[in-house]
């Protein structure tokens, strides 16, 4: 029953048969209706809902593939059940070849119940064979496309159906496929949906919408990592994105941080973390200068007259401002990113080491008296805000405090990182 359940000729075992069954996986995908194909789920799942999507299709090259997967209504793992393994048998000419596949599809794919069946393959399959697993990665490969074009058509033609219920269930899987098989790293990107801050909460857009309302000189992807929406509308990172017409991606999760570092780029333009030194912001929108310099106008005396560091001034603060935290600060330098924010850390690389720690943190119960220290750090100040210049004024005066406003600073910076 469990090899030969799908032959043509019935089977009897004590005066019963045995292979009840029909192999609708080599029927016209057309002929088979719900029902069936409800039926044929529940068996090779083993599980009582309904599945969310059918992927049904024969193709003739580059192997003879006729194979029938199903999609389910949700998924194990996010219980807290061990991890699932999967869900695809092989079949040749209907002789089960193996039961639960692990190379047929790659590892994202777990989720995917259902059954192939190929004509090419022998029934003494080996992945020992080199000409065997040769098969069986050509096989892989037209699979794996299937798949992808599934969703991506369901992504176009049913779009509210895929994000509600197929991207809030799977998301996590294909992010792992994203970091995981480089192969089809890029069309899995395209299946990808983000929160912005020109959207509302809970609002998503897939990474080729956000390119299409890039204005046109525009040549990288920005995001953000934070652990919430509100506290990354609230980072001084985004102060600089405020004055211009960028979107900036939302990201909230460590999967959502490994995607982003290992895609690094998306239709030729390179994935930026705006915490990064490398962001480089034009001047802002003709439409925003102009109403700045309206509300600059109306508000002379509280813009013109404020206190500023001269050029001068601002490269002798920097050099001190290095020299005070020597085991904290690796460089020091201007910005014209910043508008209400004394000064930011801008390390892509510290910045990743930060989210490590804090995990690293949470799972020793908290404590880091232990763990390794930060790195040096990379600060940008702001030479218009009054607390850069009232520190510049007591390092002179009372260097003391000005180191302990220093440190102050380079604190809150840190935790504005995360």
């Amino acid at each position: 029953k469990k090899y030969s359940n799908f032959v043509g000729f019935p089977i009897f075992l004590n005066g019963n048969r045995v292979n009840t069954i029909d192999a609708i996986w080599l029927q016209e995908p057309k002929t088979v209706d719900e029902e069936k194909h409800s039926a044929f789920y529940k068996y090779v799942s083993g599980m009582y809902d309904e599945p969310l999507s059918t992927v049904h299709f024969r193709v003739d090259a580059p192997l003879d593939i006729k194979a029938l997967f199903y999609i389910p209504s949700f998924h194990q793992e996010k219980y807290g059940m061990s991890r699932m393994d999967p869900g695809v048998s092989l079949y040749s000419r209907k002789i089960l070849i193996e039961a639960k596949s692990p190379d047929i599809l790659p590892e994202w794919c777990r989720f995917v119940k259902g059954v192939v069946d190929s004509e090419d393959l022998p029934l003494s399959i080996s992945r020992e064979k080199p000409q065997d697993s040769a098969l069986v990665a050509k096989m892989r490969r037209a699979l794996t496309g299937k798949i992808i074009s599934h969703l991506a058509k369901m992504m176009k033609k049913d779009t509210d159906r895929y994000k509600d219920e197929f991207y809030k269930e799977y998301g996590f899987f294909l992010k792992e496929g994203i970091c995981q098989d480089f192969e089809s790293q890029q069309k899995l990107s395209k299946l990808l949906y983000f929160e912005t801050q020109k959207g509302l909460a809970g609002e998503l857009v897939s990474l080729d919408e956000y390119v299409s309302r890039c204005p046109p000189e525009q040549k990288d992807i920005y995001y953000l990592f934070a652990p919430s929406r509100e506290l990354a509308l609230q980072s001084p990172y985004m102060e600089g994105f405020s004055k211009t017409k960028r979107e900036v991606i939302f990201i909230h999760s460590a999967i959502d941080d490994f995607v982003m570092a290992n895609l690094k780029t998306f239709e030729g333009r390179n994935l930026v973390s705006i915490d990064s030194s490398e962001v480089d912001l034009p001047e802002a929108d003709k439409d925003d200068a102009d109403k700045e310099g309206e509300n600059a106008k109306e508000g002379a005396s509280s813009s013109s007259s404020g206190p500023s560091l001269s050029s001068v001034e601002a490269t002798e603060f920097c050099a001190w401002f290095q020299t005070a935290l020597p085991s904290k600060v690796s460089k020091c330098k201007t910005t014209t990113r910043l508008s209400s924010s004394p000064a930011v850390v801008t390390d892509n690389e510290s910045g990743a080491m930060r989210r490590m720690m804090r995990m690293m943190e949470t799972q020793e119960g908290g404590s880091s008296s232990s763990g390794m220290p930060l790195p040096k750090q990379a600060v940008e100040i702001n030479p218009n805000h009054e607390i850069i210049v009232g520190i510049h004024r007591l390092k002179e005066t009372d260097p003391v405090l000005a180191q302990v406003l220093a440190e102050q600073v380079l604190d809150n910076c840190l935790v504005a990182a995360g």
